[in-house]
């Protein structure tokens, strides 16, 4: 463990030492973040996820910056460049670009013109220009004249010394910081379109003639014109005031007003243009692309938590719909506990009098309390098909999206669950699972197959990996899973577990039975006491043989409750049963070196609702009658929706026509929004009002925003709708934004 590291991070992020050390302990201990969170509180101080995950992460950005600065130190050693100097240098930098300033005069690198004016002997020539003692530079040039060498005249001297000036000025630390930080605070994106692209790239007309300050431009804006010059339809450059970038430098490297620093003058000129400004684009843009995949990456997890901790129906006999016009409505029955019970039946719609028959049958026969239709293509017509049946008023008929679902049901999970049913068939199960318990059949698909981002693709695909499995680890783990009902890929991602003990626990349940007990797990092939340690206390075991294995505490605190539920002279049942017993308990008696306050207070909490859902509870959803299609939609109607996908510039909503329409930044509420998160959240139900409908691009404009000052009633069109704001090109606050994220969003089925 390396101390500078706690010291540095304890500093950055406002936290004790001890607290960072813990944390740091912890991990090299193979602790999981949740794991830490939950169950070592009293070790951290009761830091959360959020902030145990940002020491973790900082601790590897900081073993990545050692490991870079041990590979220069040991370049510069090799090349004969390393002095003690160098090498506190080297050690004091505490950023990769500092620490690549350093290194820059000593990389090696290819033959610059700099490297081939050394070669002719100019180094003396420039080192006694550079220093500007008022010499006739042009005289000086004289004695370097060398035919031999390539050096035909003075003002070939002079211009190869000049060339060696310009590297040196590129290359001097403090010139590019302030450099950097000019770019930083100055520099601008200039996009233009690329000739004869106007009508190939129409999706980004926005940014064919755009300029805007990077200090400012936002995440989606940034990947956008990414995107656009990837795709070879934009020109894409960032630079600040040209003339203000030199003459920063001229302030830096010209001491007089001779001859002489006319040359170095030169130079500048030269080293801005052909060396420091593409240099300086360059970490501008990698700069810009790391603050706008983080801000991507950030917004996608966001969503994604809200997408898993969804409010799940829970344990119902499910009949799950995948429904279709051509290959008609494939429908299978599930039991309460999500098993398949009966499949290969499709009805179809055009065959009304048939297949309500056939639904009000299977409704009987398999018990079933509920309908999950999938939201594809002919959902509303199926929806509106099972509302008109006359089912029994006890059966809840939803609609659940699908997104992704097609994907699980290609997938080898899938053909492994289902080796013997069709895809749509697997499909069917899928929608009536994510019913039931969104988060259990979520893990099974790849997050970035389930549409909640904003330009996944583009952004660093290892962070967000690291930020997606960070997410539904801690979903899965703030839930707790049912051990004796959760599937291999749920477990896999409970702390302290993985693939292979996944599948190994499912292999022991369908051998040997239910486990009766959390110490049954101990059983579980390559089940070790760490890996025990890990994820018992996430892990639950209904009606076994102890009743805390159906609740958080973890198994290492039973001798506290037991202790407590001895001091009272009751059981531990009549302890978690009773609110009487449990307020006489004086939970200050049970502080030990070990065991503090914080988790003593969450033993308490677990006793009170053992195994306890954080998620909310399940509340049924229904879209407008008669709004099927988009060319139903009219300006001025208001209806209802529910959030898809929450972005950097506003949130996609869907209101029942297959294409969800987008609430701008600027249209989520009277006030200004800054972060829409701040405002709405995927799967949260709202009422928004339709501004526009654009049918030749297949687009919805809605606003959240109150009324205008003459309401139109409910799905009426207003007499005169309200008309879209124009764009402003700079410094535009809140306008709406005609980004093309709009049009290349598309979910992926």
């Amino acid at each position: 463990m390396n101390y500078a590291h706690i010291l540095k991070i304890s500093r950055e992020q406002a936290l004790t030492e001890n607290q960072v050390r813990s944390v740091a302990e912890l991990l090299e201990q193979g602790a999981t973040v949740p794991f830490i969170a939950r169950y070592r509180k009293e070790a951290t101080g009761s830091l959360d996820e959020v902030a145990i995950t940002a020491v973790r992460d900082r601790l590897a950005q900081l073993d990545e910056l050692d490991s870079r600065r041990a590979a220069i130190l040991k370049s510069m050693e090799q090349h004969g460049h390393l002095t003690e100097a160098l090498k506190a240098e080297v050690g004091g930098a505490e950023t990769l670009a500092v620490l690549e300033d350093i290194y820059l005069p000593y990389r090696p690198k290819r033959r610059t013109k700099a490297t081939i004016a050394r070669e002719k002997g100019l180094e003396p020539l420039a080192l006694q220009i550079l220093e500007q003692t008022g010499a006739d530079p042009r005289q000086a040039a004289g004695a370097f004249v060398d035919a031999e060498k390539g050096v035909a005249s003075p003002e070939d001297a002079l211009e190869g010394a000049r060339h060696i000036i310009a590297e040196r000025i590129s290359e001097d630390p403090r010139a590019r910081a302030e450099l950097r930080e000019f770019f930083s605070a100055r520099g601008t994106f200039r996009s233009t379109v690329v000739a004869d692209m106007e009508e190939a790239g129409a999706k980004y007309r926005d940014y064919f003639d755009w300029e805007e300050p990077i200090a400012t431009a936002p995440s989606h804006r940034i990947l956008a014109m990414r995107r656009g010059e990837k795709e070879d339809v934009l020109n894409l450059n960032i630079a600040p005031p040209e003339e203000e970038a030199r003459e920063r430098l001229r302030r830096r490297f010209l001491k007089g007003d001779g001859e002489d620093a006319v040359q170095v003058d030169l130079a500048v000129r030269d080293s801005y243009k052909r060396l420091l400004s593409r240099s300086m684009e360059t970490e501008m843009r990698l700069m810009t692309r790391e603050r706008a995949d983080a801000e991507a990456i950030r917004v996608f997890a966001e969503n994604l938590r809200e997408l898993l901790l969804a409010p799940p129906l829970g344990a119902r006999r499910v009949m799950g719909v995948d429904p279709g016009f051509r290959t008609g409505c494939k429908i299978v029955c599930l039991d309460r506990q999500g098993k398949l019970i009966h499949s290969n039946e499709t009805l179809y719609l055009h065959q009304p009098e048939k297949s309500a028959e056939l639904v009000k049958r299977l409704c009987g026969e398999f018990g079933v309390e509920a309908v999950a239709i999938g939201n594809g293509t002919a959902s509303r017509e199926t929806e509106a098909f099972f509302r008109g049946i006359g089912l029994p008023e006890t059966v809840q008929i939803v609609v659940v999206s699908e997104s992704g679902a097609s994907v699980y049901s290609a997938s080898a999970v899938a053909r492994e669950e289902f080796p013997d049913l069709d895809l749509t068939v697997r499909g069917a199960v899928s929608i009536a699972r994510r019913l039931m318990d969104p988060l259990a059949e979520l893990v099974k698909i790849d997050p970035k197959s389930i549409g909640v981002g904003q330009y996944q693709h583009d952004v660093d695909q290892p962070a967000l990996k690291q930020a997606l499995d960070d997410v539904v680890v801690s979903c899965v783990n703030g839930v707790g899973v049912d051990v004796n009902r959760a599937s291999a890929q749920l477990l896999t991602y409970v702390s302290g577990l993985g693939p292979q003990l996944a599948k190994n626990i499912v292999a022991c349940r369908d051998e040997n039975g239910p486990f009766i007990s959390r110490k049954g797990l101990k059983s579980v092939r390559r089940l070790g006491p760490k890996a025990f340690e890990q994820c018992a206390g996430f892990l639950r075991i209904q009606d076994g043989d102890d009743p805390l294995d159906a609740s958080a505490v973890h198994p290492e605190s039973y001798h506290i409750v037991q202790q407590m539920a001895k001091d009272l002279d009751c059981t531990v049942s009549d302890l978690m049963r009773q609110d009487a017993l449990r307020r006489q308990i004086e939970i200050s008696a049970y502080v030990t070196d070990t065991v503090g306050l914080p988790t003593l207070r969450d033993i308490l909490a677990e006793l009170a609702r053992p195994g306890r859902d954080p998620r909310q509870q399940f509340e049924a959803f229904s879209f407008a009658g008669g709004i099927e299609k988009i060319t139903d939609l009219e300006a001025g109607m208001r209806l209802p929706g529910i959030v898809t996908n929450v972005t950097a510039f506003g949130a996609f909503v869907d209101v029942g026509v297959h294409q969800d329409g987008l609430v701008h930044i600027s249209e989520l509420a009277d006030r200004f929004v800054k972060n829409p998160a701040d405002v709405v959240r995927v799967q949260q139900k709202v009422r928004v009002r339709v501004l526009d409908v654009d049918l030749g691009r297949n687009r919805i404009s809605l606003s959240m925003r109150s009324a205008p000052a003459e309401p139109a009633p409910d799905r009426q069109p207003s007499p005169q709708p309200r008309k879209p704001k124009k764009q402003k090109k700079k410094g535009a606050r809140n306008q709406p934004f005609n980004n093309p994220f709009a049009d290349l969003m598309g979910k992926i089925k």
